[in-house]
Parts: C-alpha cells; structure tokens; sequence
C-alpha cells in the first residue's frame, strides 16, 4: 500500500488557518498540536489534577459487556486506572451501518495517534471513542449513501422513528435491519469476503437492542484487537459520575453562555464565522422527559432564576434543577457546548482528535474551559483519508489526471472538457446559425402578420425551436454514447474518489470496503506510517 500526503483546503476557512498554524486563530486555544512540548505541559496539567479513574474504568467495562472484546481491552481499562495514564479521546454521532467513512478515520486517527504518543512519551496512553448517543436528530444517522446503476444514492433505513428520541433509546428491529442490510450487501456483488460480511452483520444486529448497540459492535468488532475502549454518552451508568459537574455547570449556567458570547463576537472581529447557535437565555443543558422519551433543551432566565424548555412546559427553579442533578442526573445531559467540558472532566485528555467543525466549534469554548479551572487538550486534526483502489487508479492514469486536481476540483471540469474536445464543433455552430437564421427570419414575418395571430405566431415559432433544441441534444446523446467507454472512467472516479462533489469520507460508507478487502483492512490501516500534520491522505490500494 502507498500514501500520498497531500495539501488540500479544509471544508472551512476556520479549520485550514488552524492547520496552517495562523496566529490569529492559535490564540482561541490553550495548546499548539504542532509544538511537541505542548502534550509535556499538557501532562504537568493533568497530573495536577483528579480524576474519577477506577469508578471510570468500571463504567465503561461495564457499558462495553456486551460488545466484542479482548485481552488488548482489558489491558486498556487496567491502564485507565493507573495514575500516570492519560487518554487520545474523540467521537460521532452512531450513525447506521457506523455512517460515512469519517466515522472510521476518526477512531483509526485516535488508535494511531495513542500508539504514537504512548511511544514517545513512555506512558500508557489509552485510545477511546465517546459515541454521542445523546443525540436526537435520527435523520442524521438513519442513513447511508452507496453507488447503485452508476449512481450515488441515498439508502435509507425504513424503520420509522416519530419521536425526538435520544439515539440511545431507538430499538432496532433485528428482522428488518437484517433484512435491509443483506438487500445493500447483495447491491455490493459477491467477493471472497462477502459470506464473512453477512455473518458479520448478522452476529452484530443480534446482539444489538439499540442503534447504539449496533453501532458499537461493528466498531468493537473491527478494532477490539487495538485496545479501544468506547463510551455512549447517553449510558445511564455514566451519569452518576456526572452529577458534582451538572451542579457546577448549573450554578454557571449564564457564564458559561456568556463566555462563549465573548469568543464569539471575537470570532467576528477576526473575520470569522461561529459555528454555535447560543442563545443569550441559554443553560446548555437538556432536560429528559422520560414519559415521552425525548429531550429538551433548557434556557435560563437569570432574574427569576428559574429553568424553562419547550414552550413553558418545563419550568424548574434553580434548587429543583439542582436536586434533580443530585438524585436523578440520568435526568439531565449536555449540549454541543458542555459535552466537552464534561467530557474533559470525566477524561485525563492527552489530546482531543477533532474533524474540521470541531476545531471550529471548539475554538468557542476556550473561556468556558477556564470558568472550571482547566484548559482545553491539543487539538488534533483527524485524518482526513481518501482510499484509491486499482481500478480507480487505472481510469486515473487512462484520462490523464492526479488525484490532487480531483480531489481540489472534482471531476465535472474535465468531464465537460473532454466533450469540448470530442464534440463535432461545425455542428454546433450549424444548429446555432439555425436558431440564429429562424429568429431572424420570425421577426420579419412578426413584422407583416395580423396582430391578432400572435399567440400562435409565437406558439409556432417556440415548436420549431424546440425541435431544433431535440435534435441538438440528440445529437450531443450520439456523441456521448460514442465515447460512452471514456464517460463511464470518469463516472467511476467521481463516485470512487468526489461522490456528489464530496470528499470520499463525507458520503461513502465502510461496507463496500468491508465487502471488499475482508474484515480486518481498516485495522490494518492502523498501522501506516502517520503524521499528523493537517495533510490529506491518500491510500493507493
């Protein structure tokens, strides 16, 4: 296998200044990913403070019980009760069938970047995946997207989910999911590996109840053999341990909004864009109704000093909410604002393996992090992965183009001017001297006809244009079946490498991969030679 490294923009302005290590944007955080004393500083940090680590370790031994595992797991939880050990940490929503290729790439850049920092720093450092199963916009995970008849389509999950849900708490139906996933599998085309993928599914949709379940046993399956260890952020066992960091986020509910108002305008004032939608009333804490299972998002008025959701429908004073934090905090849960102080303060945090956004978002949140007395980790880009398999690398090769230029400016630009090139240009110019000569020709007679014949002067003069128009496009379909060998290479690159003028890892999903090089190729991805220095990744398979 060969890696190319390659300098492409990030998906947004914010995230390629941060790769590029501007100045402007390096002050919204605490550490430099780049500067190697950082993580020792970030060290000195942690171990100045205290850590839940033995009540942790047993909460995620015990949310992980029922997905495949091994000793290298073990091992992983034994290490988070040591003192000395610190963790790589990052996370996604649990998308169906594990979502796009992202998802994958972020714990592939956690494991990777764990082995690397535990080498270098010769300490035991701890790779783990936050799940965020506190989620509640199903239509963001029910989904994949996957090439049929040539094209790049949507293929979703049937099952309805009505209900604003946490993701956490929507059952899978093993029968239908089952059933859907053997229908996409059989789209794939049969390979040496494809009976293995089916049992696979199968075992994983058994020993799943929720979509949470069957997101974590396809990943602990995949990568049980690396130490992972993973965590849904909507699992009732990891709220006890969050109750003292509700009540702190609680008692500075308007602060914490406050200060992420402050970044944010200095965001502005730097030509930059915030991500998060804060309002000046925000808690950024949910509320969970257990009647109706679904959450909703609090809002503070800080004169009455009472707590509020969905209409009035929730209206809680500050002691209520409190007490609610203390004798039942599987009550409450965080939003995009506290999940990483939260998270911060359950983990030791080496580093957080953040996608663009995040970085993005994070920047937000620096003086939220110092209202509870800790900094933010480094901030690591993940890698951003592109994989080129032979055959794609062949019509590659075939039309003459690099990867980078399709991976910059997609595949349409050189479609289109191949068939500049191929097109009979005298006809083209023969059906516009057409046109030309036939609405020249109308205007005169428009000049001498009846006034009152108009609208079927002009009728028949949109019917003869409209034949000449078919018989146009006519003729550019018989140049494009002519060439229909060299359309379809370019078809196949743009699904392969920029389906619908996306970055590979924002659409396709693992299964075709899976289907095709066997169960264990992404954990061998692992196991590249890695930098993470903010370049884009391409893998000639």
């Amino acid at each position: 296998m060969e890696m190319l490294n390659l300098s492409l923009p990030a998906t947004n302005p914010f995230a390629t200044g941060y790769l590029a290590g501007a100045s402007e944007i390096q002050k919204f955080f605490h550490y430099q990913f780049k500067n190697q004393s950082d993580y020792q500083k970030r060290l000195i940090e942690l171990q100045n403070r205290k850590f839940m680590r033995r009540e942790l370790s047993q909460c995620i031994e015990l949310f992980m019980e029922p997905f495949p595992t091994s000793d290298e797991v073990k091992d992983s939880l034994l290490k988070l009760t040591d003192d000395q050990s610190v963790v790589v940490i990052g996370g996604q929503q649990a998308g169906i069938l594990t979502g796009p290729l992202y998802s994958i790439h972020k714990v592939i850049s956690i494991i990777a970047f764990a082995k690397q920092k535990e080498a270098e720093l010769n300490i035991p450092v701890v790779p783990v995946f936050w799940i965020a199963g506190e989620d509640h916009d199903f239509q963001e995970v029910n989904h994949i997207y996957m090439e049929k008849e040539g094209k790049i389509q949507k293929v979703t999950y049937p099952e309805k989910v009505l209900e604003k849900k946490m993701v956490t708490d929507i059952e899978l139906n093993r029968e239908q999911c089952y059933k859907w996933v053997e229908e996409i599998i059989g789209e794939l085309g049969e390979t040496d590996y494809t009976n293995e993928l089916l049992q696979f599914m199968k075992d994983s949709i058994e020993r799943s109840k929720t979509f949470v379940d069957f997101f974590a046993n396809i990943i602990m399956e995949l990568f049980k053999k690396e130490g992972l260890l993973i965590i849904d952020s909507g699992f009732s066992g990891l709220r006890s341990l969050e109750k003292e960091i509700f009540i702190s986020q609680i008692e500075q509910a308007s602060k914490i909004t406050d200060s992420v108002k402050v970044v944010q305008k200095s965001l502005n004032d730097n030509g930059y864009q915030p991500s998060i939608d804060i309002s000046d009333q925000a808690s950024n804490l949910f509320y969970y109704d257990e009647a109706n299972q679904e959450r909703i998002l609090l809002e503070f008025e800080i004169d009455e000093q009472m707590f509020y959701g969905k209409n009035g429908m929730v209206r809680l004073t500050k002691e209520e909410l409190l007490q609610i934090a203390t004798e039942f905090p599987t009550k409450l849960s965080n939003n995009v604002v506290t999940r990483p102080i939260t998270q911060e303060l359950l983990f030791p945090t080496l580093a957080f393996i953040a996608g663009p956004g995040e970085i993005a978002y994070w920047a937000e949140l620096k003086q939220a992090f110092e209202l509870f007395s800790i900094k933010m980790p480094p901030i690591i880009p993940r890698l951003n992965i592109t994989i080129v398999d032979r055959s794609v690398g062949t019509d590659l090769e075939e039309l003459n183009l690099s990867i980078e230029n399709v991976l910059v400016n997609g595949i349409e630009t050189y479609e289109k001017e191949f068939l500049e090139h191929v097109k009979d240009q005298e006809l083209e110019q023969l059906f516009q001297s057409a046109k030309d000569e036939l609405l020249a020709q109308y205007q005169l007679i428009e000049d001498k006809i009846d006034k009152g014949l108009a609208p079927l002067f002009n009728k028949n003069r949109e019917i003869i244009l409209d034949q000449i128009h078919f018989m146009e496009q006519k003729s550019n379909e018989a140049i494009r079946n002519k060439h229909e060998v060299v359309l379809n290479k370019y078809k196949r690159v743009e699904n392969k490498l920029f389906p619908l003028h996306s970055p590979q890892e924002r659409i396709l999903n693992p299964l075709p991969f899976l289907n095709a090089y066997g169960k264990t190729f992404f954990a061998e991805l692992i196991h590249l030679p890695y930098e993470f220095d903010g370049l884009h990744k391409v893998l000639k398979i």
